[in-house]
């Protein structure tokens, strides 16, 4: 695992965002998590971190704006453009699966049903994304 891994997880239910990290903390992964509510403070967050997360984990209907709209705006800007999103959410609809691969996720997981095949997710995906993927990454900041 990089020596810093961190996840960013965007969801705005405060309930989901305490699953996924007690799920977390369930795990032998040593793994940051940082959370966001929204696709705004999502972008404030990473727009004023000198360290990107290693993966971004996405509920694909936020509040203000699906999925769709705010890897839009992610990949519109370079810095950001090679951190992973893995978009992970409840829904199972071929429109939004399609969507999301439209506007460049990296992966689509729907959300499990209960909390042992939670944390069996939680951990399959950060180990396959934090230590077995590649990227470009850290992406240089242009001058």
């Amino acid at each position: 695992m990089p020596r810093h891994a961190s996840v960013l997880l965007i969801d705005d239910s405060p309930g989901e965002r305490e699953l996924f990290r007690e799920a977390l903390m369930r795990t032998d992964l040593d793994v940051v998590l940082y959370s966001e509510q929204d696709a705004e403070a999502a972008l404030h967050f990473l727009k004023h971190r000198p360290e990107l997360p290693s993966l971004i984990l996405l509920d694909w209907h936020l509040r203000h704006e699906r999925g769709d709209g705010f890897l839009r705006r992610l990949r519109s800007e370079r810095r950001f453009a090679a951190i992973p999103v893995v978009a992970f959410t409840t829904s199972d609809e071929v429109a939004d699966l399609s969507a999301a691969y439209a506007n460049a996720v990296n992966g689509y997981v729907v959300k499990p049903d209960t909390f042992e095949d939670l944390v069996q997710c939680v951990e399959d995906i950060c180990r396959y994304w934090l230590t077995r993927n590649r990227t470009p990454y850290p992406v240089e900041t242009p001058c």
